[in-house]
């Protein structure tokens, strides 16, 4: 087996600075990728991702970029693109999550989900578009298992990344036969400051009897990204079966 499948090839992945971004940008770097990583506020994280992607004998680039602009979303793919003369995996991580009763969710909470989580990921991808069919290229988009079953104190969330589910598929007919896209969505994954007593909550109702971590959806995104290119339009839930 290969141990570095993705050696000479480049990946832009939005919010990559930390937590389960960080994860999968080590993934990708240890899998022989040169990673450009995008942050919004976590500059001091995307430092300290991008001296890792480089001690593992990688390139590596972090881009300041809002996804929700279009401006911006542009100069982060050229950017990308600038660094590495080439692109041919893009994957859309950045997301926003948010709590609220349904019948007290104002538009601006509304919105602020949708922005992020269903316009980015098609910023994203219309502006890389050329870039990945040049390259036959890959999409991967991180979804969420509320995007698969409805959580009441998360509509927006939830409608939100079942957009995204919804737009993978969209993309996988629109952008084929060069590009593949598929979609990861991760149940509940433990991170540094999640809640012990949710934890336990969420392990005790995963047939798995434990909750996910940072490289387990790690390595379901570095399956699509190096995997058969035949495989498109697939969501992943990488969840214990939590959702079942």
């Amino acid at each position: 087996m290969n141990s570095q499948p993705l050696h000479g090839k480049s990946v832009l992945l939005t919010g990559g600075a930390r937590r389960v971004g960080k994860g999968i940008a080590l993934a990708l770097a240890q899998a022989g990728a040169d990673v450009a990583i995008t942050y919004r506020n976590s500059q001091a994280e995307a430092a300290e991702t991008l001296h890792a992607i480089e001690a593992l004998g990688r390139q590596a680039l972090a881009v300041a970029c809002d996804v929700r602009s279009e401006d911006s979303v542009k100069a982060a793919v050229a950017a990308a693109f600038g660094r590495f003369n080439r692109l041919d995996i893009l994957v859309n991580n950045a997301a926003v999550f948010d709590s609220a009763p349904l019948d007290a969710l104002t538009l601006d909470q509304w919105d602020a989900v949708f922005e992020t989580n269903a316009r980015g990921p098609f910023l994203m991808a219309r502006e890389a578009l050329p870039h990945l069919r040049a390259a036959s290229g890959r999409i991967v988009n991180i979804g969420s298992l509320g995007g698969m079953r409805a959580w009441a104190g998360h509509a927006h969330y939830c409608a939100s990344k079942a957009a995204l589910h919804s737009l993978t598929l969209s993309m996988a007919k629109a952008f084929a036969p060069q590009v593949s896209v598929n979609c990861v969505a991760p149940g509940w994954i433990e991170l540094e400051e999640s809640d012990a007593g949710q934890a336990a909550h969420f392990a005790r109702k995963t047939p798995m009897r434990r909750n996910g971590c940072v490289e387990e959806v790690a390595q379901a995104v570095l399956f699509f990204a190096s995997g058969p290119h035949f495989i498109t339009g697939q969501l992943l839930a990488v969840d214990g079966g939590l959702g079942l």
